[in-house]
Formats: C-alpha cells, structure tokens, sequence
C-alpha cells in the first residue's frame, strides 16, 4: 500500500466536486487545475500519520501530485518529521520545504504548513531571516504568502518585529488571498498588542487594501471598528 492508494479509498467523488469549486480550480481561477478527490482534513490527517515515517524522497513525489490531498498529505508528514527532528534535521527538512514550494500552491497548503515548519525554524535560527525576505520578493504568489504566514509562529511567541515588517513589505498587493493573509498576521498581532497594531494601521492606512483592514481589526470593539474603517483612529 502506498499513500497515494490510501488516499484514494478515501475518495468522495460528490465532496471532490464541492471542494473544487471552494478552492477555485476553474479557468483563471487561483487554484485553476488543481485536482481534488473529495477527503476531509481528518481523513487526509489519518493517514498522513499512517505514513509519517515516509522517506524525503517520498514526500518530494508526493509534492509533485496534481491531486490535493495527496500534495496536503505529504506537507503533514513532513511537519510531523520536523516537530520530531534534532536542529540538524530540522534545517534539512527547512531546506527541502523551500526546494518544493511548487507544489505547496494553494492558500491551505501554505497555511497549515508555512508557520508550523519555516516560521518555527527561522525563529529558532535568526541567522537565516533572509529566507522570509527572498520568499516575500518571489513572483509566486505562493511563496509570498509562506513568507507572511510563517510569520504566525513569531506571532504566537509575542516576537512582533519581524512580522510588522514583512506585512509591511507585502501592503502593495493586489491579489485578495495576499490582503486576507496580512490581515490575518495582523489580527493576530493585534491580540498580542492592540494599541502597536493601531498604530501600524494609522501609519499605513492610506496603503491598507480594504480586506487586509477588516481582517485586522476584527477583535476591536466595535465602535472603535467602525470609526477605523472611516478612517478615525
């Protein structure tokens, strides 16, 4: 048995058509050409501990899937082989994650990966902060969003600085997915330090997309949400 043979007894042919259509895999869509087989994230989680001994070599494969979960599968083996491995390991395992971002290609392969593996590294090894910094320059928007989404690991560990700058690097994109991205870090900032994510807001308010706005103050009261919004801090 293989994790590919696995997944597929797990197959749903009714959810792989919903899921599809949730991850916008249509024409000049985001996700265009990506192919779901229709496992819920318990079900690719269940057998991605069944494997989670699986060989590098076999993960990079796995990455090279046109089929979702088998790509989401390998990406949660390979946090599992990183939370496990000694500094040596880990920054190996670093490595190969930045080596297969071509196949971490949709808003929930970064997300359920890029914290947990990069962020949690580039903490621990300070040193290597220019591994945020080239992913946040990349014409992928893929990689751009790893750079701002591993920044949720520095959050979570109170360490605010790196994440304030590299939103602020990334307050010029176009793309939704990018502008909920850096929202998000900045939610989340703001429920370590309300009164610093304020001041971030005013500073770059006239730049602020709209979505990233409203994903970052969403735990402010109320009132004050809505006179931020007019432009009133």
């Amino acid at each position: 048995m293989s994790v590919s043979s696995t997944l597929k007894k797990l197959a749903n042919k009714e959810k792989a058509l919903a899921v599809a259509k949730y991850f916008k895999t249509g024409k000049g869509e985001y996700g265009e050409g990506d192919i779901f087989i229709g496992i819920n994230s318990a079900g690719v989680s269940s057998v991605a501990k069944e494997y989670k001994d699986l060989p590098l070599e076999e993960i990079a494969e796995l990455l090279k899937s046109k089929i979702h979960e088998e790509r989401s599968c390998s990406l949660e083996i390979l946090e599992m082989r990183y939370t496990k491995a000694d500094p040596k390991m880990q920054k190996h395992i670093v490595t190969f994650y930045l080596a297969n971002t071509a196949g971490i290609n949709n808003w929930d392969l970064v997300d359920s990966s890029a914290s947990y593996i990069l962020g949690h590294y580039v903490f621990n090894n300070l040193k290597d902060e220019k591994m945020i910094w080239k992913l946040s320059k990349s014409k992928n928007m893929w990689e751009r969003r790893i750079s701002i989404v591993s920044m949720l690991h520095f959050v979570k560990m109170k360490s605010l600085d790196l994440p304030y700058k590299v939103a602020e690097a990334l307050l010029k994109e176009k793309h939704d997915l990018m502008h909920k991205a850096v929202g998000w870090v900045l939610r989340e900032a703001g429920k370590k330090d309300e009164k610093r994510m304020l001041v971030f807001l005013k500073k770059h308010y006239s730049n602020l997309a709209r979505t990233t706005l409203r994903y970052a103050i969403e735990r402010v009261e109320e009132k004050r949400r809505k006179a931020i919004l007019l432009g009133k801090f």
